[in-house]
């Protein structure tokens, strides 16, 4: 039953839109999203309306019509020049408005304010970087309510595309070139309480985050989903990330603060860990021996491998650095070249932190030496 004072017409578009968000549609999450929904409904029920009658009209002929076997078809050649023309005209003037109706939804998506917040975004195989400038990296898209957001893309090997689901924003990221795209959020990331999170975080403790299963960030943020859109090989269903929306800028500049840098109060394996699942590493490298895209970092260090070249390299500090900077100077036997270049994008103390994580999960790597511990101790004491 409607409400005794609402009209029809003034309940049916919100129930409407009830029905987008619940059932085949996410939440609108952008400015974007409206008009698009509203778009694809206006092309969706005048198809429904041409559709159905016309189907209904096919049924009712199939009966009317039908003859028995055997008999001779009769002659219909006349014709209804009226309704013939209705018929033409009446649904080509429809597809224009359709048409220009969606038109003016894509030029206003191609085309960014001034002065948009600008995200620099980089696509690989199979993972996202998120440049926030200053020397700040992350995989997670953080961005500001009400703001119009402008991300600058690029692909270090094959094509992707970015899609944003409840932006309704998409566009495709090509190597060898940059592409833009832009929204304003109009919802912002809601925050769980310390409490809460610190049960997520005990459940996960020595695993990696799962944010699909808590549904929220590391940080306890709720977030939007960012997929890659463009079959783009092996782990294509895994390059996903998450979208979280800062209420103001003060927050968002706080978050970036926070990510900037190991704290003084982090220690380096702890570091590395973090950026090991922070920066992609997970995706193709597994920690428990499994083999992916690329070698398992378990007992890894202080290890010798073959090269594709033919050669044996020991796994050491000078390798791994070069392994960072300039992945596909030395491939280990038995994998692709896939591994985007961290050059610029990982300090010296990030670096340090990841080779002291390796040294801490591989049992290869060399004890410190005796005599240098209880100097070390000496010197404590």
């Amino acid at each position: 039953m409607f409400p005794a004072n609402e009209s029809l017409a003034m309940t049916f578009p919100t129930l409407l839109a009830d029905l987008n968000e619940s059932f085949w549609f996410p939440i609108q999450g952008s400015s974007f999203a409206e008009e698009v929904d509203w778009v694809y409904d206006l092309i969706l029920y005048i198809s429904l309306a041409f559709f159905i009658p016309m189907m209904a009209f096919m049924a009712w002929c199939l009966v009317k019509y039908i003859k028995a076997r055997g008999t001779k078809a009769e002659s219909q050649t006349s014709h209804n020049t009226p309704l013939e023309l209705t018929w033409s005209i009446g649904p080509s003037v429809l597809l224009v408005w359709m048409f220009v109706q969606g038109s003016i939804s894509f030029l206003d998506m191609r085309t960014p304010p001034e002065g948009s917040y600008d995200v620099g975004v980089q696509a690989f195989k199979w993972g996202w970087t998120m440049d926030y400038g200053n020397g700040v990296f992350h995989p997670e898209l953080h961005i500001v309510k009400d703001e119009p957001t402008k991300l600058s893309m690029r692909s270090t090997d094959v094509i992707h595309s970015l899609f944003i689901p409840a932006f309704r924003a998409k566009k495709d990221i090509v190597p060898g070139r940059y592409n833009y795209m832009w929204f304003k959020p109009t919802v912002a990331s809601e925050k769980i309480s310390d409490e809460e999170l610190a049960k997520l975080k005990k459940q996960s403790e020595g695993a990696t985050w799962d944010y699909d299963m808590h549904q929220v960030t590391p940080e306890g943020y709720t977030f939007f989903d960012l997929y890659c859109t463009e079959y783009c090989g092996k782990n294509h269903s895994e390059m996903q990330t998450v979208v979280v929306v800062h209420e103001t800028q003060a927050e968002l500049d706080a978050w970036i603060k926070a990510n900037s840098a190991r704290g003084s109060d982090v220690s380096q394996e702890a570091w590395g860990e973090l950026l090991y699942n922070r920066r992609g590493c997970a995706g193709c490298h597994s920690i428990d021996g499994t083999k992916l895209v690329g070698p398992s970092f378990k007992d890894l260090y202080g290890s010798e491998h073959p090269l594709a070249s033919g050669d044996n390299v020991l796994v050491e500090e000078n390798y791994v650095r070069e392994s960072i900077i300039a992945p596909k100077a030395k491939v280990v036997a038995g994998y692709q070249p896939v591994m985007p270049s961290y050059k610029g994008q990982l300090s010296d103390d990030d670096i340090d932190s990841i080779i002291a994580f390796l040294k801490s999960i591989s049992e290869n790597a060399p004890s410190e030496p005796a005599a240098e511990a209880e100097s070390e101790e000496e010197s404590a004491e």
